[in-house]
């Protein structure tokens, strides 16, 4: 399937994809995020939070960069990565592929009933000729990642819904000329976005808490653009612990998430005013990877 050619491209670009992921002192603790967290207006709250818990586990926590979520779990796989913060698919694939365990979940007011978002697909407010879903064929469609949740793996899954007479499948929605005229990956939710408002673009899914927090900030107008389709709701984002972190250590890392409270760090890198974080577990995640097996034949 072509979301696994592109999942597999992604392993073999790993070097060029994540820099400072050398191999690391043992009295180190590393953090993986995404491109959609790893931005200049969250360096201050990422590197306290980085502190806070050097503090606790008594070593140094540092962070590394990666361009996608498939190099992230890569890092997990082979301890270049110790723990990271993804989206529900890449947990799911963590859990999988690097044997990762989901520790803690965003939850809007740390309310675990509300550690829900979905995917949203927007347009131009101004396209008049696409309003649902079903318009969506003949169009140009850009999703973020493979491994995103909201960005691919739902909006993959509600358009072959929409579409039975078709009979469509992952590979139809990613080639060109397929079900859309032309389709691409964005990198990140905030470059779709833009994309959409350039005009590059017809069409673009975001998770909607990042279309709200892009609007909050200014670098979407209010009003630019619309929502053509929601998806169900998805299990909130999760940080994962790798495989080979010490089970002591990993009780101490939860236990340190689900009593901070730094509001900078949950408004500025995850986007929700007043959130917190929740405890998880893989039977969460579970659902969302049989979804990603199921739609490629797995």
């Amino acid at each position: 399937m072509r979301l696994n050619t592109l999942a597999g491209l992604g392993l073999a670009l790993l070097g060029l994809a994540c820099a400072g992921c050398e191999k690391k002192p043992d009295n180190v603790l590393t953090i993986a995020y995404a491109p959609n967290e790893s931005t200049e207006q969250s360096v201050d709250a990422r590197n306290g939070m980085a502190a806070e818990l050097g503090k606790a586990l008594g070593m140094e926590v540092k962070e590394i960069h990666t361009s996608d979520y498939t190099a992230i779990i890569e890092a997990l796989r082979t301890g270049q990565a110790d723990m990271a913060y993804i989206g529900s698919l890449a947990v799911g694939m963590a859990m999988k592929r690097a044997k990762a365990t989901p520790v803690v979940m965003k939850a809007p007011e740390g309310d675990r009933a509300k550690a829900i978002y979905h995917s949203v697909i927007v347009v131009r407010a101004d396209n008049a000729a696409i309003n649902s879903i079903r318009d969506l064929k003949g169009r140009t469609m850009a999703f973020v990642d493979p491994d995103s949740t909201s960005g691919n793996l739902l909006p993959t899954a509600d358009i072959i819904k929409a579409f039975p007479e078709l009979h469509l499948n992952s590979d139809h929605l990613h080639a060109n000329g397929d079900f859309f005229e032309a389709v691409s990956y964005s990198g990140k939710h905030q470059a779709g976005l833009q994309a959409v408002l350039k005009g590059d673009i017809d069409a673009a899914p975001c998770s909607d808490n990042i279309l709200a927090f892009e609007i909050s900030r200014g670098a979407v107008p209010q009003g630019a653009l619309k929502v053509i389709h929601t998806s169900a709701p998805i299990p909130a984002e999760a940080f994962v612990v790798g495989r080979k972190v010490p089970a002591e250590t990993r009780a101490k890392i939860q236990a340190f998430l689900q009593a901070y409270d730094d509001e900078a760090y949950f408004a500025q890198l995850l986007k929700v005013p007043g959130a917190r974080f929740v405890l998880c577990t893989e039977a969460d995640y579970q659902p969302i990877l049989d979804l990603y097996l199921s739609l490629n034949g797995e």
